[in-house]
């Protein structure tokens, strides 16, 4: 247990580091693009940070869905950074907003399930954003699910284009060990992505999961989610959705192995 003199001498060594890295690299915040005032604290300041927007749980059909915010200015301009940039320290705070806003249907969840990025877009990546941020939610991680089909972007589609476009791309994982099924099955288990938007691809790795009988519930939680007025949900800032466009014919045959997560030995 920290004493109070190894407390002070932290939060001393602290200041000073973030006065010499604001003064000899100026780092800027990656929403704002201000000078950060604590560099060590992270690449977005306290700011936007506190102006993100409250989102409002959907409503109508599809699956009971909770997100940390709406997906409109600071936040877009985080989840961009984080997803486009490769700002993965980000997800630590994404995620303690997750843990907030989706309390009441993580809170008997056995397992998180995050939404699989096709192999070849994860390896273009380096990452899967979902992932980064599953793995920060102290509830077991399980990669149950594989993206068989590389689909366009979402940007810029009506929901019924985004429900056509994820139509058949999720399967159960080949490499999900027949014991992971088999602990899976009659379990609440709560998908994990970015952002929702229409919901058509949650509800639709949703159904996957419900269809082989892997799962009693599914439920979802996710950084963020469209605003109430659509514009601005399908407004996905250009400079994002050109960063996710893939060459479709380069993905032929590739491959990234994509098991259960690290940490939590459920296989």
């Amino acid at each position: 247990m920290p004493t109070a003199t190894s407390s002070t001498t932290w939060r001393l060594l602290q200041s000073v580091t973030d006065a010499l890295l604001a003064s000899v690299l100026a780092p800027t915040c990656a929403s704002c693009a201000r000078p950060l005032e604590s560099p060590t604290a992270g690449p977005v300041c306290e700011r936007c940070w506190s102006n993100v927007r409250p989102c409002v749980p959907p409503q109508g059909g599809g699956i009971a869905c909770r997100s940390a915010g709406s997906y409109e200015g600071e936040l877009r301009d985080i989840i961009h950074a984080f997803k486009y940039e490769g700002r993965r320290s980000l997800a630590r705070r994404l995620a303690a907003m997750m843990r907030t806003a989706g309390a009441d249907v993580l809170r008997d969840a056995e397992y998180v399930v995050p939404v699989p990025l096709h192999p070849w877009r994860r390896f273009r990546r380096g990452f899967n954003q979902a992932s980064d941020l599953a793995a920060r939610l102290d509830v077991p991680v399980l990669h149950a699910l594989w993206r068989v089909r590389l689909t366009a972007t979402q940007t810029g589609l009506t929901a019924a284009a985004r429900r056509r476009n994820v139509r058949d791309a999720f399967r159960m994982s080949p490499l999900l060990t027949r014991a992971a099924r088999e602990r899976l099955r009659g379990r609440a288990v709560v998908l994990i992505d970015d952002v929702r938007t229409t919901g058509a691809t949650l509800d639709a790795c949703a159904r996957v999961l419900l269809d082989v009988g892997c799962a009693r519930e599914v439920r979802a939680v996710t950084a963020a989610g469209a605003p109430l007025y659509p514009r601005a949900a399908d407004d996905d800032n250009r400079r994002g959705a050109t960063r996710a466009r893939v060459d479709l014919g380069a993905a032929s045959g590739a491959l990234v192995r994509d098991g259960v997560q690290r940490g939590h030995p459920v296989a």
